[in-house]
């Protein structure tokens, strides 16, 4: 609890600062431990997820005439949002406000969670009932052009009384909250927001809630219909495998929790368009999709997601075996595709892909959980449902594959840590899967029990919000042991055939290109020959840049591949990931 507390914003809710990010992942966290918590911690849970909750969908991240949220709030207060609206923001949100609603009773939770679910319905589903990725945050170049109101276009639109209404409930007496800095001619305008919780602002009015929401229902279906004569965002019609199991997860969660049929019929309508059109001739998935031609081999996350939209469609409709087996069936396949079989652990993507430099195995949950803290949790869900020791057993040993890294940075792989307390909560084989983890080789050691007791990597920044033309820059440190040094990335004229320099590269995604500026290294004499290499030692520093190269699509996480030598051995060839979020801004 409290490596996940440590940026908690008592003010506003939320974690960490701004550019505030919904992080769902968090929340979804405290909702699963908050059931064997004792009164106290649950009293702090409580307030953590509640404050957040509340603070988002009253914000202006949450467009409240057209439902779904937008992609993260530029303030603390969650006031002016990036107006980007993501698939897979609406799957986890959907997800979390559902399962809060059963858990606190709570009909604001409800509503929202439902509103999404209408969104996407209503302007983010295809013809076969696939859900498409993402709708732009511009309009003309004027960012959040769509969704920003002046108090006279409200009035234009509603009779009089309503206009007062509306610019009530929406702050419009604050004054304006947005001003373009971009566009000096704009007038400033106003990002529609409620000041408290609607129930709250009902009892403020001497209104039931029932007849606030009534009255604003309404009133937002005519501001909607205004809106929608305005130039629309451009929608990015991609249809993506990850995000689809995303969404159709988020949406069996809310359909079990309020027993609409509507709701679990879109996910299902969703899951067998993507069954339908993303299969390859073999059977296995395909990746992406547009305009009914689907193509390249889907990535891990493709099936670690869809595995978690069949199971959550199981829990959903427990008596349809259908969904369950198909679960069965796409972790089966993925455990072969991607499974190492040796550590436990998963690679991102299929073997020989000849466009990747290394084959990484990526845990870090950034905006959306690594597709291996997706897939235990899957597995984890597989072996309570199926009562199948196998499940269990893969599981623990994901976990052990996965624990160096829970160790050294819990809250960037918070998925991971609440997969971990499943497990230990149900009683997995850890200890046999630390032990048979032990007997492993020495000179096999991976990067997650071998080289990272040697060399450290940090980045001096948590998340990037990347530009279109205009780059970003962090920079990493090495920290290495004494002993040992680190292969440069220009090994000089006596570079010796089979050993690895230093490189950087991307999984997990695309649209992102990455550069490094690589210090040059210092010379390190061969025992018993006449060359020498170049290696760092000590601490060694430089920059990273990265420049977007297309749309952002998937996860794109920044690696670091390195060689460590000592004067009689070099170790294998290790390749990290950067706990370093990219997003699209």
């Amino acid at each position: 609890m409290s490596g996940s507390s440590i940026s908690y914003d008592p003010a506003h809710g939320g974690f960490g600062g701004a550019p505030k990010f919904p992080q769902p992942t968090y929340i979804e966290f405290l909702l699963t431990i908050r059931g064997s918590a004792d009164a106290d911690t649950k009293k702090v849970i409580d307030t953590a997820v509640r404050t957040t909750l509340d603070a988002m969908l009253v914000g202006g991240i949450r467009d409240h005439v057209g439902g779904g949220f937008h992609r993260y709030s530029v303030d603390q207060s969650w006031t002016v949002p990036h107006f980007e609206k993501m698939l897979y923001d609406q799957g986890q949100l959907l997800s979390v406000y559902a399962k809060a609603a059963a858990v606190y009773s709570d009909a604001e939770y409800q509503r929202t969670a439902t509103e999404i679910a209408e969104y996407l319905a209503r302007e983010m589903t295809g013809d076969e009932g696939a859900f498409f990725s993402a709708q732009d945050a511009e309009v003309d170049g004027k960012e959040g052009l769509n969704y920003l109101w002046l108090a006279g276009e409200i009035e234009a639109v509603l009779d009089a009384d309503d206009a007062k209404f509306a610019l009530d409930v929406y702050s419009f007496a604050d004054g304006p909250n947005f001003r373009d800095p971009h566009h000096e001619d704009e007038p400033d305008r106003n990002v529609l927001r409620l000041a408290d919780r609607p129930d709250n602002i009902a009892a403020r009015m001497n209104l039931s809630v029932e007849a606030f929401h009534t009255r604003l229902d309404a009133i937002n279906t005519k501001l909607l219909a205004a809106r929608d004569k305005r130039k629309q965002p451009r929608l990015d019609d991609k249809v993506l495998t990850a995000w689809n199991g995303n969404a159709i997860a988020g949406l069996a969660v809310l359909g079990g929790v309020t027993g609409e049929t509507k709701h679990i019929e879109a996910a299902k309508k969703a899951a067998a368009a993507i069954d339908a059109s993303m299969r390859t001739p073999e059977g296995d998935l395909y990746r992406t999709a547009r305009d009914g031609k689907a193509q390249i081999p889907a990535f891990f996350e493709d099936y670690a997601w869809l595995a978690l939209a069949h199971v959550e469609l199981h829990r959903a409709l427990p008596d349809d075996t259908e969904y369950l087996a198909r679960a069965i069936e796409i972790v089966e396949r993925a455990e072969v595709l991607f499974g190492n079989p040796e550590t436990g652990g998963y690679y991102d993507t299929l073997e020989g892909q000849t466009d990747l430099f290394v084959r990484a195995q990526s845990v870090y949950d950034g905006a959306i959980p690594s597709a291996t803290s997706t897939f235990l949790n899957v597995l984890i869900d597989l072996s309570e449902i199926t009562g199948n020791e196998h499940y269990a057993k893969q599981a623990a040993r994901g976990l052990v594959r996965t624990s160096s890294h829970i160790n050294r940075s819990p809250v960037g792989h918070i998925n991971s840590v609440r997969a971990l307390y499943r497990g230990l909560a149900r009683d997995l084989p850890l200890a046999e899967a630390f032990e048979n983890a032990g007997a492993v080789k020495p000179d096999q050691k991976e990067a997650a029990g071998g080289q990272q007791s040697v060399v450290e990597v940090f980045a001096d920044t948590e998340r990037i919000a990347l530009k279109k033309d205009e780059p970003a820059t962090f920079r990493v440190r090495l920290v290495i042991d004494k002993n040992y040094h680190v292969l440069a990335a220009d090994l000089g004229p006596d570079a010796i055939e089979g050993l690895i320099p230093l490189r950087v590269g991307l999984t997990g995604g695309s649209g992102v290109s990455v550069f490094a500026d690589y210090p040059k290294g210092e010379p390190y004499a061969l025992a018993g020959l006449e060359s020498e290499l170049l290696v760092h030692a000590g601490e060694v520093e430089f920059d990273l840049v990265l420049e977007r190269s297309g749309d952002l699509s998937g996860r794109p996480i920044v690696t670091l591949t390195y060689q460590a030598c000592s004067d009689t051995e070099c170790l294998e060839p290790v390749t990290v990931e950067l706990d370093v979020a990219i997003d699209a801004d």
